[in-house]
């Protein structure tokens, strides 16, 4: 047996309880693996809610990201040994546990030169600024480019990596102490949205131009004004709904500047093995040479997962956080 975070219902943090439960061992095609440090994620909340995702099963075991050490490989299994130090992220959910069973497919090495709590702050949300900065929609030098949520973790990589693409990046945060970390993070130009309006400031700053792009993981409160932001032809990105849903969007807002709106979902863009591979290597080349800062600002132990779920929801915390097993 083994400790885990559990759910048997829906609701706020504290439906999250601290259990044992039973692992087993590895069949063909798994690995068993045993947890480092796990990634906290918007999306856990969501799970833990039931809104916007939904567990096939209840009660189950949240967490979609996590660095471990391989402790047994199920039978006839080749290319993964006991030992190795392995990173995943999505299906099938559950790193909310001291030990798990995986798919050896799903899993990617992590270079030897990035620490264990590194590696499992940024999978998930390294890949997933990659896949809005690289595929979503291609940033390159001089785009203009507004980031939400700035300071946050998968706002602070996409400053960084879109400021070393070239572009002119805007960013919105809180609090005076979040824009210090977005200017360092690479953010031109930083927009404390509780003191000024983000439109007047961007439409200000690109002198009525707007921006190529906007990437928007807050959602009802910042949609409009994110669609308002945009220059004509422009790309919405929006990929996450920390303040709600958005309401509905009608063609007739897009088509008043011919803009283009995506709700891009992460894994149906590295659902094959070579695509996980690219990403993922993508963002560790990128850890490796510097281009990314790691901020891994706070570290829970798992049991406490409910405390981590509290400041990520009340917005106590900045860059990535992490549950020590």
């Amino acid at each position: 047996m083994v400790k885990a975070i559990r759910i048997h219902q829906l609701g706020g943090p504290e439906v999250l309880k601290w259990e044992d439960v039973e692992v087993g061992e590895p069949k063909e095609g798994e690995i068993r693996v045993k947890n480092k440090a796990i990634g906290i994620n918007f999306i856990d909340v969501y799970f833990r809610k039931g809104l916007y995702y939904k567990a096939d099963t209840m009660p189950f075991i949240p967490g979609m990201e996590a660095c471990g050490v391989v402790t047994a490989v199920g039978p006839g299994l080749t290319g993964r040994q006991v030992g190795d130090l392995v990173a995943y992220i999505g299906t099938p959910m559950g790193s909310y546990a001291e030990e798990q069973i995986l798919p050896a497919n799903k899993v990617v090495s992590v270079p030897p030169s990035i620490d264990p709590i590194v590696a499992a702050s940024v999978i998930l949300k390294g890949m997933t600024a990659q896949v809005l900065l690289r595929q979503c929609f291609k940033v390159e030098p001089g785009h203009r480019v507004l980031v939400h949520a700035a300071a946050g973790g998968v706002g602070s990589l996409l400053c960084q990596w879109a400021n070393a693409l070239g572009a002119i990046v805007i960013g919105t945060v809180s609090t005076k102490e979040k824009a210090v970390q977005a200017k360092e993070d690479g953010c031109h130009h930083v927009i404390i949205y509780k003191e000024e309006d983000f439109v007047a400031r961007v439409t200000e700053i690109t002198s009525d131009n707007g921006v190529d792009v906007v990437y928007d993981s807050v959602g009802k409160d910042t949609f409009q004004g994110s669609l308002a932001c945009l220059k004509t032809r422009g790309y919405m990105v929006s990929f996450g709904q920390a303040s709600g849903r958005p309401d509905p969007v009608p063609l007739s807002a897009l088509a008043a500047k011919s803009l283009f709106l995506t709700r891009p979902a992460l894994f149906q863009y590295t659902a094959t093995r070579d695509k996980l591979l690219v990403a993922a290597g993508e963002v560790f080349a990128n850890v490796a040479s510097g281009v990314l800062r790691v901020r891994v600002n706070h570290k829970y132990p798992l049991s406490h997962a409910a405390e981590a779920h509290a400041d990520l929801e009340n917005r106590r915390t900045s860059g990535s956080a992490v549950l020590i097993p």
